[in-house]
This record gives structure tokens, sequence and C-alpha cells, in this order.
């Protein structure tokens, strides 16, 4: 069922998740410099085979969707780009790495900011603390914003994910972050067209982003909790 999985955006409503897709929660460490620094698992979410996850930010019942958006008229109107993510994307030349950074695909996880950050470290790949540091980071971004590429082979660097669903808390921040989709899964909009599969993206779930249905950070202006006792 996971190979014939996807998203469907809804209406004015939540996401409808099918094809038994894992779900757990992912929690952001801090480290040393007080930056972001790597991903922890968090508890297991039961899915059903076909549910729906919040994206109203309103359910009583989050991360699932409990009808809430109906009594409150959510607008959910669908404002993000649909160009590929190579024609949103800049790029930064490094000796042995190139970096791609789609910036409207931000959803502030900040893993991108240790060091020199990511940006610098490319361009100071000829050292190989800074270009494995860069790779690290960029593989972190849970958005895909930020995709390393070698140089002489032209691949993308990426963890090993299979296809699943993570929903991000940022215990730095106090916040509940975006609904983190891995391994290439689908997304269809509500009009029936599908966005381009990526393998890494987030989906809001506060309800307040400005490009709907991705996350633009907007969960950490709001405050935005799902009452995950890791933000305690």
């Amino acid at each position: 069922m996971i190979k014939d999985s996807k998203i469907i955006v809804t209406k004015d409503g939540p996401y409808l998740i099918l094809g038994n897709l894992p779900i757990s929660k992912e929690i952001i460490v801090i480290g040393k410099e007080g930056k972001p620094e790597r991903w922890i698992k968090g508890k297991k979410i039961i899915p059903t085979n076909l549910c729906s996850l919040c994206r109203c930010g309103e359910s009583k019942n989050k991360p699932f969707c409990d009808g809430t958006h109906g009594k409150i008229g959510f607008n959910g109107t669908e404002t993000a780009s649909r160009e590929p993510y190579d024609k949103q994307a800049q790029v930064i030349d490094g000796p042995t790495l190139k970096l791609k950074d789609a910036q409207p695909l931000c959803a502030a996880a900040r893993f991108c900011e240790r060091g020199e950050g990511t940006w610098k470290l490319t361009r100071h790949s000829d050292d190989v603390k800074a270009r494995d540091l860069a790779i690290e980071e960029a593989c972190n971004c849970p958005a895909g914003r930020l995709v390393e590429y070698d140089n002489k082979t032209g691949k993308a660097f990426e963890k090993d994910f299979g296809k699943s669903i993570s929903l991000v808390e940022d215990p730095q921040k106090k916040v509940s972050g975006p609904i983190w989709l891995k391994g290439g899964v689908p997304v269809e909009s509500s009009d029936g067209t599908e966005y381009e599969v990526r393998y890494r993206q987030t989906l809001c779930r506060c309800g307040k982003s400005q490009s709907k249905p991705f996350c633009d950070g907007s969960h950490i202006d709001e405050g935005f909790s799902d009452g995950d006792d890791s933000l305690k």
C-alpha cells in the first residue's frame, strides 16, 4: 500500500492520507552551538488505511482532523507556486559541491545555520570538514529547500528515507512544526492536479502559511502547538 500512497489536499479541509504511510513525531535537537543539529524520533502515531490530518490547526484531536475546519470557516486556499523546484532554486557553486536553494520552500527549521552556514560551507567545500557539514545541513532540511549535489557526478546527496510522514516538534522555539513528507510522497491539490514530487517537503499544519499547502515557517510566529509533551 505504501507504493501507491499519496496525500490529497481537500478544499478548505484536511489532508487525506492514502496508503498506510507510517507516521511519527520527529524532534529537532539543539547542538553545542545553540543551533539545530540533528533529529530524533518521537512517538509513533497509528494511522488507518484512510486517515485525515488537521490542516486548519484547530482540531481538538491533533494530528487528526475532527471537523473543526468547517465550524471556523477555515480558508485553505492553495497559494503555493506550481513551478518545479529547479525553476525556484538559485545555484551556489563550490569547489566540490553545487547547492540548490529554493528559498520560497523554507520551513524555518534552521539546520542551515551551523558553522558558517550551508552557503559559505558550500563555497569552501574543498575543505573536507566544510564539505561534510554542508551536506549534513542540506540533508537535514525537512522542506527540501536545500539540496547539495556532487560536482563530479551530479548526484544529489539524500538520506535513505522510506516513504513516511514525520510531525515536526521544535522545542527550542516551543512550537510544533510542519508535516514532513519523506521519500517522495506525491501531493495532490484540491483541484486534482499533482504538485511536483520531491524527496523532502513540508506541509503546513498550523493553518497560517501564506504558501499553502506548504509550510512557510508561520508556526513559529503563531506559537502553534499540538500539545506534544516534548515542548514543555
